[in-house]
């Protein structure tokens, strides 16, 4: 593989201000969580077991959570983001049970999930195929998995476009195109990449849908 499968940072998540910031800028994008999860709603039975690995403030498990009576779990490697969530979760009145734990190391039995979302979040973590295999191994069989996320090999135009689309104020608008260009882009992975994660593990088969930005990845177990 091009990229080894554990990275030599520590996949640490956001906490503090930083977390507070991406926070309030993601907030400004709740139509996407939302357009999100009603595409994701019609594909789950009422009260299916969902899984959200690293939601960040949990935009998208509490959209979902609105929808119908799933029951939804964020798990978050972030103090921070847990807290965040934890509030906004409330707030909305809302049922989702947000814990702190590792991706590649989750603390749920075997074949416990219907659905599993990772979203804008598997080029951070420190064991990328482990988080793979972890998703197999908690999924129920037929349940599926869905990856979203950034496509090395990206462009610049396409990047820039795509952070101008969120509203931010000049000066994230400015940190956010930077931390794309020198810190996300060199995270994330190709499609070739994922389709060796997924062939080292136990789904074997992916099916991925390319956007200028971004691929996402479906699993079925």
């Amino acid at each position: 593989m091009e990229h080894a499968s554990v990275k030599g940072y520590k996949g640490l998540g956001m906490e503090g201000w930083i977390a507070r910031w991406y926070a309030a800028n993601t907030g400004k994008s709740m139509e996407d969580f939302r357009a999100l999860a009603r595409r994701i709603s019609p594909e789950l039975a009422p009260g299916s077991a969902v899984l959200e690995l690293a939601p960040g403030p949990g935009y998208f498990a509490i959209e979902l959570g609105k929808l119908s009576s799933y029951q939804i779990t964020g798990l978050d490697i972030s103090r921070t983001f847990v807290e965040i969530a934890r509030r906004n979760a409330q707030e909305a009145k809302v049922a989702v049970n947000f814990q702190r734990g590792d991706a590649s190391h989750t603390p749920f039995a075997d074949e416990t999930f219907d659905f599993i979302l990772c979203r804008a979040a598997f080029k951070n973590f420190r064991d990328p195929l482990g988080a793979v295999r972890e998703m197999y191994r908690v999924l129920k069989k037929g349940g599926h998995a869905v990856i979203i996320d950034l496509r090395r090999d990206a462009t610049q135009k396409s990047i820039n476009e795509l952070v101008d689309q969120m509203g931010m104020g000049w000066m994230s608008t400015v940190f956010t195109k930077f931390t794309f260009r020198f810190m996300l882009l060199k995270r994330a992975y190709t499609r070739k990449q994922f389709e060796e994660f997924v062939s080292q593990s136990e789904f074997h088969h992916a099916e991925i849908q390319e956007t200028p930005t971004g691929l996402e990845i479906r699993l079925l177990k």
